[in-house]
């Protein structure tokens, strides 16, 4: 889980996106849990795309048995989140119910969060591109 998220870090599909700011395993049951406060909160008037899946299946022994016997059988699945992933997304409802669907939703997770907006994203991208321009041309001379 070390390092930045190289894929799934932009808005791609909404206009709002809830990101994760800090490394962790997160399980089915709290992306199902965000999932149902965010449409709650929407009163199922916008969109909602969850861009995680919880595909890394968690193993555990059970309690008081003896070493050895091989592997525990699964009793839990998460998905790998790195900081930066775009987690899920909202489009179809107004800017202040956005907002706090996904105010609500990053409550339910175990991690930091923060909430970003498509144009904001862009601009901090833009901005982003144009300070390698600049180190790239002082670099040069």
């Amino acid at each position: 889980m070390t390092g930045k998220a190289l894929r799934g870090n932009t808005i791609t599909y909404g206009e709002y996106g809830l990101v994760a700011t800090e490394p962790c395993w997160i399980t089915a049951n709290q992306i199902e849990a965000a999932r149902i406060v965010m449409n709650r909160t929407m009163k199922r008037g916008g969109k909602v795309w969850i861009k995680i899946f919880p595909d890394k299946p968690v193993t555990q022994k059970p309690a008081e048995t003896r070493m050895g016997s091989g592997k525990g059988s699964p009793e839990y699945w998460v998905a790998v989140v790195k900081p930066g992933r775009v987690m899920f997304e909202i489009a179809g409802a107004d800017d202040e119910v956005c907002r706090k669907a996904m105010k609500l939703a990053a409550y339910k997770l175990p991690i930091k969060c923060k909430i970003i907006s498509k144009a904001e994203q862009k601009a901090a991208q833009a901005a982003e591109t144009e300070a390698e321009a600049a180190k790239a041309m002082a670099s040069s001379s």
